[in-house]
């Protein structure tokens, strides 16, 4: 059956948000070597695995996995959304960014409590301001956008993703839905949240088909309701035998070319 409908996922897919992150933590360590004795390329090995360890030892932890938010996205949201759970998360993570980043400072001996509360806030300046896309991103929305029924199907925080929509606000009138999991209650790839989004936009299994850089939340989520699905594999990760994508591109160039002869 040919496609009419494209559900797309957001970050690395769409938005290059392992840039984003990756430049946040270089500016706000290359910052922290200014002031302190510190090599920046350290320190971000260190406040990373700062951040994983805090961030599963929350309660709020199991959650967290089931919305599918990050511990570095715990680095500059606020979740300021209305469930307790968000509510919960948003009264951590103020001392959730300080306590990370004095962990790190502390791994490298650098007992300053105030000095990573202050690195804290800067990686959230940062962040806001290094949004990134893929070069191919828009090139290959402008040829789908009028075409097929595009919707946008993100794991996260309403208020976060949200926000990430806002810095980059020429990507948000290319889609006729935007489903958050936040707003849902599940993420990605609990197969409610698919027949969801075959709901809202009116498309069935056979006639949609599911596009992403994950196999664990993407490709395993599309396949639970028997949806095709395309896996956008640009750093040639290894496959898994547990999780077959119906294709496999390396670009959403090639997916561009792939999808016109479905």
């Amino acid at each position: 059956m040919a496609i009419k409908t494209i559900i797309f996922d957001l970050d690395d897919t769409l938005l290059y948000d392992q840039k984003s992150v990756k430049t946040a933590f270089e500016k706000t360590c290359e910052y922290a070597s200014t002031v302190k004795n510190v090599d920046s390329i350290t320190l971000e090995e260190e406040v990373r695995n700062a951040a994983r360890a805090l961030y599963e030892g929350y309660e709020t932890y199991d959650y967290t996995v089931l919305i599918g938010i990050n511990p570095f996205e715990g680095l500059w949201g606020t979740f300021d959304d209305p469930t307790p759970q968000f509510q919960q998360m948003k009264g951590i993570v103020p001392s959730y960014r300080a306590q990370v980043w004095t962990n790190g400072l502390a791994a490298l001996g650098i007992d300053d409590a105030e000095f990573g509360a202050e690195l804290g806030e800067r990686f959230v300046e940062e962040r806001k301001k290094a949004p990134f896309f893929y070069e191919d991103t828009f090139a290959v929305l402008d040829e789908l956008k009028g075409k097929y029924q595009l919707v946008l199907l993100t794991n996260g925080a309403p208020s976060l993703q949200n926000l990430k929509l806002e810095i980059t606000p020429e990507i948000v009138p290319y889609f006729d839905h935007i489903v958050i999991s936040g707003d849902f209650g599940k993420g990605k790839p609990d197969a409610s949240i698919f027949e969801f989004v075959m709901e809202k936009a009116n498309v069935s299994k056979d006639d949609g088909i599911m596009v992403g850089d994950n196999l664990m939340t993407d490709i395993l989520g599309s396949s639970r309701v028997n949806m095709r699905n395309v896996w956008i594999n640009r750093e040639d990760k290894p496959k898994n035998p547990d999780v077959m994508p119906t294709y496999e591109v390396s670009s959403l160039t090639e997916f561009l070319q792939l999808v016109k002869t479905l």
